[in-house]
């Protein structure tokens, strides 16, 4: 009984193990390396031949000739791809009010002439924490002091923003939004005026 019982169940377990366990991870990552080699190998943005970053990750930048991303949720380590999750902080949590208000003063501190309403997503985390996109009123909100500190006008940088914003996905979903990392590259090859 004991033999006709468990050896079934055993050679069963071993044949899952190497489908479910080995076969299928090793053709979905072929398949993947095929159809999608970008994605697959982690869609990564190269420069002078070496990876500096992902389109699907996003940096930390705070220099003020540089456009900033949404705020990361990810610690101690900003953007930190292998702890990304939300802050899980709700919306009546004084640690999000307080981080929201020191956000906002820093931001006013970094362009006190600046009038424009600040984008919600300038100063409150994405779902993930590592959202390397701002939407076009982020970026448009930071136009002037980015242009200022690398002194060069504000229509070149205006320019190359509306070069780097991707439309709607399908033209329907989504909204219009901008990959902080590559409008950033594309800034560092701009010769100042």
């Amino acid at each position: 009984m004991l033999r006709t019982t468990i050896r079934p169940a055993l050679i069963l377990f071993a044949a899952l193990t190497v489908i479910t366990g080995f076969l299928y991870p090793l053709a979905i990552t072929g398949v993947a390396n095929i159809a999608f080699p970008s994605q697959a190998g982690g869609s990564l943005i190269e420069k002078d031949g070496k990876a500096i970053g992902s389109t699907l990750i996003g940096q930390n930048f705070s220099d003020p000739k540089y456009f900033w991303g949404r705020p990361s949720a990810t610690g101690p380590q900003p953007y930190n791809g292998a702890a990304s999750a939300g802050s899980n902080l709700g919306p009546l949590n004084p640690a999000l009010t307080a981080a929201v208000k020191g956000r906002v003063e820093a931001l006013h501190a970094a362009d006190p002439d600046n009038k424009l309403p600040i984008p919600v997503d300038l100063v409150t985390a994405s779902a993930s924490g590592v959202d390397p996109h701002i939407s076009v009123a982020a970026a448009n909100y930071q136009l002037s002091r980015v242009a200022r500190a690398r002194g060069v006008r504000v229509d070149r940088v205006q320019a190359l923003l509306t070069e780097h914003t991707q439309n709607r996905l399908l033209g329907f979903l989504g909204e219009p939004r901008v990959s902080v990392l590559e409008l950033n590259l594309a800034l560092d090859g701009l010769s100042s005026d």
